[in-house]
């Protein structure tokens, strides 16, 4: 039989209110205040909040407020549209919506990476060059050569040719099924790469790399950042995973900072202790798709001093759970993930013990520890933090980057964008279809509840000398 849940300490408690929460937003009434001196991301930030404010209390929106938001979206279509200074991501959606080639170049290089990978498995097949060609000429060994070497420079066009030239020639375009004992017939293999959508997919997208609205598109998306696979854009990923390990570093030793505080108030000997990157057993009854499944760093209190299930054993319970992250940002779009990630904890069963994988070894957490746990945002403030190294913003981002993309992708901002481009007017009115959208689409819920989401994740979020620092300033209270 399970022990009962221990109330969570008092300590931990009042360490947990005392920290400070240098991160934190206020009231969207306060930011109200300020709003036509406000950039337009900000008002749309507030236009939004109080629409979901006024939908909560049963009424309809405004005029006054509608005007407020097809201003505001229009300011930032404007601003984002400037060829000096504004948003080249934007601007490459504008011309994506524009051009009907742009859109197929687009659509084509999305699958790019995976047609490149069909093609260089049918190359591999006929023209590796370890695979041994017996009985071939000299002209074919040479055009087998050529072939990989086209796939291999990703040269579509050149590939293609290759291809041909090889089915043109006798000893293949003549070749009987019996024709090389020792190896399937080249012919079918070699037609079938001919004609593979594949194939004919790379062939388009390299043709259209040529176009200037094409090259265009490609100079705009690619100034948000280096493109995937790049030196530039390794080193950046290096660096990014060198922020993160820091982080989660100084997350983990404030942690470990409060189960020490706590272990000195208790009588007991060490029921305190802290475990990192925690991974989630799959024996737990609920789906993992698309859940937080492993834990930064976690704060357990020993339950007993036996497992029920193995004498030599302790048992534990999850008194705290925090997650590393390098910006406010990594902790807003974090945030779904998390909740995920807490109601498959919740669906443990109360009476068995699960073993989870950590970097401190296995440990055994008692699943009627792991049944309580909050599965709401209302009551995570008393389970989990998120903990950041990151410097307080003077000015605060308030319009989420998600929910600033979404208003800007929506085929209405891009039409009311593109007819700015082309003619320099374009009525704001325009863009009241993603008002409405807003207000009655189930797709848009995330960006009405985005201001109330972001208070959310900036009041869970605290910084480890912070943290620290409460720990201190409790333990001379206590």
């Amino acid at each position: 039989m399970s022990l009962p849940l221990p109330p969570p300490p008092a300590l931990l408690d009042d360490t947990l209110r005392a920290v400070a929460r240098r991160y934190r937003l206020p009231a969207i009434g306060a930011v109200s205040e300020r709003i036509h001196d406000a950039n337009p991301a900000t008002a749309l930030a507030v236009t939004i909040e109080q629409a979901r404010l006024a939908l909560a209390n049963g009424e309809v929106p405004g005029a006054a407020l509608k005007h407020l938001f097809v201003e505001s979206l229009a300011r930032m279509v404007r601003d984002a549209i400037r060829p000096d200074a504004g948003d080249p991501a934007f601007q490459a959606m504008v011309l994506r919506h524009q051009v009907a080639h742009v859109r197929e170049y687009a659509s084509l290089a999305a699958r790019a990476e995976q047609d490149r990978r069909l093609v260089l498995a049918a190359v591999n097949a006929v023209a590796h060059p370890n695979k041994p060609q017996r009985g071939a000429s000299v002209p074919q060994r040479e055009a087998m050569t050529h072939l990989h070497a086209a796939a291999s420079a990703s040269s579509w066009a050149a590939l293609h040719d290759t291809v041909r030239r090889l089915l043109a020639m006798p000893a293949i375009s003549n070749e009987a099924p019996n024709a090389t004992p020792n190896a399937a017939p080249l012919r079918p293999a070699l037609a079938q790469l001919l004609d593979s959508p594949a194939l004919e997919r790379l062939r388009r997208l390299e043709a259209l790399s040529s176009d200037a609205q094409v090259r265009q598109y490609r100079t705009l998306w690619e100034r948000q950042g280096p493109r995937s696979g790049t030196a530039t854009a390794t080193a950046q990923g290096v660096s990014s995973r060198q922020r993160g390990a820091a982080a989660e570093a100084l997350a983990a030793q404030a942690l470990r900072a409060l189960a020490q505080r706590l272990n000195d108030a208790e009588e007991t000997s060490a029921p305190y202790c802290v475990v990192t990157s925690m991974r989630v057993p799959a024996s737990l009854p609920a789906s993992h798709e698309r859940a937080k499944t492993e834990w930064d760093a976690v704060l357990l209190r020993q339950a007993s001093t036996k497992d029920e299930a193995d004498d030599e054993t302790p048992a534990w319970d999850v008194c705290l759970l925090v997650e590393a992250k390098a910006s406010v940002d990594a902790a807003t779009t974090d945030l779904p993930r998390l909740l995920r990630g807490l109601r498959l904890l919740a669906h443990a069963e109360q009476h068995v013990t699960y073993a989870f994988q950590t970097e401190q070894g296995t440990v055994r957490l008692r699943g009627a520890s792991l049944s309580a746990l909050p599965t709401d945002e209302a009551g995570l403030a008393s389970k989990v933090l998120y903990c950041s190294d990151a410097p307080a913003e003077s000015n605060p981002r308030v319009l989420s980057a998600a929910s600033r993309m979404q208003l800007l992708s929506a085929p209405a901002t891009l039409a009311f964008a593109s007819k700015l481009i082309e003619t320099q007017q374009a009525d704001s009115r325009e863009l009241e279809p993603v008002w409405h959208q807003l207000l009655e689409s189930p797709q848009w819920s995330a960006v009405l509840n985005q201001y109330r989401a972001l208070r959310r994740v900036r009041e869970l979020m605290v910084h480890a000398d912070d943290l620290l620092a409460a720990i201190g300033d409790t333990g001379q209270r206590a």
